[in-house]
């Protein structure tokens, strides 16, 4: 068996993590998913910011864990849940490092969702009232 690739942030490849000051929801089929206000911003070389949200701000009872596995070499092994409310276009929508490699650990006990697979993932102020 080969081991996979352990590769470490750097000029190439610029990882950031920083926490989010604004209020995160996600909600799919009309119902809130997650609520936090402790989102962490997690931004990767010249892909989309994305927002990874604190497993205890998420209801979990939502979600579907699934079989679906895929390997990052700047992260780590990334596992996948579905959210069945929102049928076809929500399986696979939720992924997680549950053993994030060192460059990135604080991402640890967080999810994160593809945008093009909830209904919205929304960003308020502390003076929206949300």
């Amino acid at each position: 068996m080969t081991a996979k690739p352990c590769k470490v942030p750097g000029p190439d490849h610029p990882i950031t993590v920083q926490a989010n000051p604004l209020r995160v929801v996600v909600s799919v089929d009309g119902r809130i998913i997650a609520d936090t206000r402790a989102a962490l911003t997690l931004r990767e070389a010249s892909y989309p910011a994305v927002q990874y949200i604190p497993r205890q701000d998420v209801d979990m009872s939502l979600l579907k864990r699934t079989d679906h596995t895929t390997h990052c070499p700047y992260k780590g092994e990334c596992a996948y849940y579905s959210i069945p409310s929102g049928g076809e276009r929500s399986v696979n929508a939720v992924w997680t490092y549950e053993a994030p490699y060192a460059a990135v650990a604080v991402i640890k006990n967080h999810l994160a969702f593809y945008p093009d697979r909830v209904e919205k993932i929304e960003e308020h102020s502390a003076e929206s009232g949300l």
